[in-house]
């Protein structure tokens, strides 16, 4: 989304005239930066220079989400979630975001026990894709996140086709996401690799590529791959600044 930097910024807050206060769940450092310092940049279009709403911030140990992954325990990740969501709430945050994709799938454990709302990663893809008039997107990101109903029932929502990597191709984008990216180690080897993958979606009757991984857009974006990109993080971080601004 592009702000209008002739915007009046009161039109643009909530009704009472006051920014709500953003909380961001992180789970990857990585993920949860690059949403961040997203809506800082972002926001002085709205409100003028160096300004942006108030934003908390609470991070769980990211092993303890993984350890709970690999068991397949949503109940559990949604349990750290829930933490997470409680002491933001504490720290005055009035909603919530959680730049990553792949914990979204333990949404359904959260939504119903937490203290604030949520602004949903894979609804505000969606609703992206549906305005861009996608058609059949490619999605990428871990084997959690890509296996899982996250995306699936968004898109489903939209009336929006998606086609998923195969098996092997799965494993190698996890890897580079797991190994790699979520340690702030970008290998030029793995993003030709990324690229690569792309191009095949495309030939396989894609149109756009969902960036289904917070890291991702650290290394794809719409200048090197060969679709265009759903780039998640950002995307959430525009619907958070819309939200903070009523």
């Amino acid at each position: 989304m592009t702000y209008s930097e002739n915007a009046p910024a009161a039109s643009l807050r909530s009704g009472d005239g006051r920014q709500r206060t953003i909380g961001i769940v992180a789970c990857s450092a990585e993920g949860a930066a690059l949403c961040y310092r997203t809506i800082c940049a972002r926001a002085p279009a709205l409100l003028g220079p160096h300004a942006h709403p108030e934003v908390a911030l609470h991070g769980a140990s990211l092993a303890d989400y993984v350890v709970a992954l690999e068991a397949g325990d949503l109940t559990g990740v949604g349990a750290i979630m829930l933490r997470s969501a409680e002491k933001l709430a504490a720290a005055g945050a009035e909603f919530l975001i959680c730049p990553d994709n792949t914990i979204h799938a333990a949404m359904d454990h959260v939504r119903p026990r937490s203290p604030l709302p949520w602004l949903h990663i894979a609804e505000v893809v969606a609703a992206e894709a549906r305005r861009r008039g996608v058609r059949r997107t490619a999605l990428l990101g871990t084997r959690w996140l890509v296996d899982s109903a996250v995306y699936p029932e968004a898109l489903a929502a939209e009336d929006i086709e998606f086609l998923r990597p195969e098996e092997d191709e799965k494993d190698e984008v996890a890897r580079i996401i797991m190994d790699e990216l979520v340690n702030d180690i970008q290998v030029p080897g793995s993003v030709t690799y990324l690229q690569g993958l792309i191009e095949r979606l495309r030939d396989r009757g894609c149109d756009t590529v969902i960036l289904g991984c917070t890291e991702l857009p650290l290394v794809l974006s719409d200048k090197n791959s060969a679709l265009p990109t759903l780039d998640s993080t950002r995307l959430l971080a525009d619907a958070a600044l819309r939200h903070a601004m009523g």
